[in-house]
């Protein structure tokens, strides 16, 4: 059965610095990655979760794609993360999932942060991302999205083994962080990999991290709180598929879809 390696960077980021944030994050992958493995960067990774988009949101040929391209090709990873992306006067909170043959998916943030009026700054997308890598479906959610657990779901129809979440979770609210990742985890049958950020950003919020990973039986395998962190884990399908059988629950769900 296929191994699946992730090195997870739980790091400060740069408030509203985009060139800032990208040089520490090539530092890190130089560091730290390995080819073959998926690298999973914060949520708003080149920014911090500003809502200032004037400047900030770029086109998808922008700096900061490019920079994912070249990562990713260099250094023989698939390489995730979100960013601020532009589309005539929209704005997306956008996760790229690049290969390091430079092709790309990308899912667009469901659940935008009205207390923070995300939603009058950004769009919400309107697709689900369910990728594969060596036998693996992994599905991308980002941040705000983890507290809805009808979109979350597995459909019978396209189902997944791995929820991947990034994330700029205040410190404030870290119980709920830890206690939604498992608890998705469990629902869902699947691994829970989880990225947040650390330091404090340009509002005055704090961030402790809790980066972790999370099994389907909902307990962690990786946690990390705190302080910043490389995160290394390798993910085993023969375990899952183990596990699954035994308890069989998911076969016993509710057929429904959001669309």
């Amino acid at each position: 059965m296929s191994q699946l390696k992730f090195t997870l960077l739980q790091s400060a980021l740069v408030w509203e610095d985009k060139e800032a944030n990208r040089r520490h994050f090539s530092q890190l992958i130089q560091e730290h990655a390995q080819p073959g493995e998926i690298v999973v960067l914060p949520e708003t990774f080149s920014t911090g979760f500003s809502m200032h988009t004037e400047g900030l949101a770029e086109p998808m040929s922008g700096p900061t794609l490019e920079w994912m391209q070249s990562m990713a090709r260099d250094f023989r990873i698939i390489l995730t993360g979100s960013f601020f992306v532009q589309e005539e006067d929209r704005h997306f909170n956008r996760l790229v999932w690049m290969q390091p043959d430079g092709q790309f998916g990308y899912y667009d943030k469901r659940h935008l942060f009205s207390y923070a009026e995300e939603d009058k700054q950004f769009s919400s997308g309107e697709k689900k991302l369910i990728t594969q890598v060596k036998g693996w479906k992994i599905r991308t959610i980002i941040c705000y999205d983890l507290r809805f657990p009808v979109w979350c779901r597995q459909e019978a129809s396209n189902p997944y083994d791995i929820l991947l979440v990034v994330a700029n979770w205040p410190m404030a609210r870290v119980h709920a962080w830890k206690t939604l990742i498992q608890a998705r985890a469990i629902e869902n049958q699947c691994y829970v990999v989880a990225v947040n950020r650390t330091g404090e950003d340009g509002q005055g919020r704090t961030y402790s991290g809790a980066s972790c990973v999370v099994g389907p039986d909902g307990h962690f395998v990786e946690l990390n709180e705190g302080e910043d962190a490389i995160l290394k884990t390798s993910l085993n399908k023969e375990h899952l598929i183990t596990y699954r059988e035994r308890f069989p629950f998911l076969k016993d769900a509710d057929a429904f879809s959001l669309f």
